[in-house]
């Protein structure tokens, strides 16, 4: 999502080359290209027109300091300007009030509600909370057994609804079991239409006042842009708000709805949906999501992602071993493949790097797919061709190959690519970074 301002804001450094300082003059052009760019994002047209007067405000007499270019003080004031417009960086959740602490989830129907309802669950399961999920969608029994579902795979207590019962008293009913089991957390799902109406809110105004939720978090699709606004601004006016849930940021989207909900319900986005996974829910952060609009990538949650994925003891038997000296083998070769298969797709990975590494690594060819066939590879393998891969000639090539369902020209490239990984390990053992450093000057190594 964002190439669109991204792209345009690559042209704006490029055309303010040369300058000695910011003027109304040589921004008008540039901040043309930001306007289009924003409205092609599906951004709402208010928040377009406060953003260009902002950006034109601050940028206009920005002196050009140090190595700084003209177009590159610019996008420094657009960074922070999106920053600003997408709200800072709020309390995820705030849970200070006498238990069970009720969190109200809000949207219409088909925006993943009841997903990130479970996706909450899960982040407060790992932070050591004792979660309740109910489902007050009476209208749908397939969204009652789906949370039911849900909760039972991430380890969620649920309470139990049915059809027949009104909403409020279910919710007062999961209230109640809440309490008397000691529970720190109720989250309730809130049934949805497929457009807002008049019931919906009525039904949901009557839930907010019988369980008086500590948060009130309304599930957005962003892929919707300019509906997904609307909506917002419909339920700004019924419920008082406490964040928003950015779901399908991971989709096809242009974007707009990241730039917009915030400005016009003055609700903060405390958290975005990245995958269908149950783990697919990240705390939101403006100015990273800025930085990455701006190509700058999001190193940071690139490096919280990798935090959560690696295995801690693997990687400390990996680091005891390079230090004593021993072997890097294709066991440890294939762990390192299967801890970044758990981070995630490729594309994803390459989204959050810098847009100029991203650029390189998209033309490198590695996909999903091609790790995968590695992985295949070496499992095809015994125990002995795993420590001691001098063991592997052309027979044993021909059968690994077979067992993995691949040419045997992989099997070469991938124990080709390992030696050289072991090089590399071999360095790190002896502290020769600069030889690394050396031997990569013409690129990483890679799977053709």
């Amino acid at each position: 999502m964002f190439d669109s301002l991204t792209e345009r804001l690559s042209r704006v450094v490029k055309t303010l080359k040369g300058e000695a300082r910011l003027t109304d003059a040589n921004i008008q052009e540039a901040l043309r290209e930001v306007r289009l760019a924003l409205l092609e994002a599906d951004v709402a047209l208010p928040v377009v027109r406060e953003f260009i007067a902002r950006i034109r405000e601050k940028a206009v007499g920005e002196e050009v300091i140090g190595s700084l270019t003209p177009g590159q003080a610019l996008v420094g004031v657009v960074q922070r300007e999106l920053t600003a417009i997408m709200g800072e960086t709020a309390v995820p959740l705030n849970l200070a009030t006498t238990p069970p602490a009720v969190i109200l989830m809000a949207g219409l129907q088909g925006v993943g509600k009841t997903t990130s309802a479970a996706k909450l669950a899960r982040l407060l399961i790992e932070s050591k909370k004792k979660v309740l999920m109910v489902s007050a969608d009476v209208y749908r029994p397939a969204a009652i057994a789906q949370l039911e579902t849900l909760a039972k795979q991430i380890g969620a207590d649920f309470f139990p609804a049915s059809p027949d019962q009104k909403p409020v008293s279910i919710a007062l009913g999961a209230l109640d079991w809440a309490k008397r089991h000691a529970h720190d957390v109720l989250i309730v799902d809130t049934a949805g239409r497929t457009q807002v109406d008049q019931a919906m809110m009525e039904e949901i105004a009557a839930l907010h006042q019988a369980v008086l939720p500590i948060e009130t978090l309304l599930v957005v699709d962003a892929m919707q842009g300019q509906n997904a606004v609307n909506t917002a601004l419909a339920f700004k006016e019924t419920l008082p708000l406490s964040g928003v849930v950015l779901t399908k940021l991971d989709g096809d989207s242009r974007g707009g709805a990241a730039l917009s909900v915030r400005q016009i319900t003055g609700a903060p986005i405390k958290f975005v949906g990245v995958s269908e996974k149950s783990d697919g829910l990240q705390v939101f952060h403006p100015e990273r999501m800025a930085s990455r609009i701006l190509g700058m990538g999001d190193v940071l949650s690139l490096i919280e992602e990798a935090q959560r994925s690696v295995d801690a003891e693997k990687a400390h038997r990996l680091a005891t071993k390079l230090k004593s000296g021993k072997g890097f083998t294709l066991e440890d070769f294939k762990d390192q493949i299967g801890q970044m298969r758990q981070m995630g797709s490729m594309q994803k990975l390459i989204e959050k790097l810098p847009a100029e590494f991203a650029k390189a690594a998209q033309s490198a060819p590695v996909s999903d797919k091609k790790i995968a066939r590695m992985e295949g590879i070496i499992n095809s393998m015994t125990r002995a061709e795993r420590k001691t891969p001098e063991l592997i000639k052309a027979s044993r090539k021909k059968r690994i190959a077979a067992g993995a369902g691949v040419p045997v020209q992989e099997v070469n490239q991938l124990l080709k690519q390992f030696e050289q990984t072991q090089k590399v390990m071999k360095m790190v053992s002896k502290g020769g970074l600069g030889k690394i450093a050396r031997g990569f000057r013409g690129g990483f190594p890679q799977m053709r």
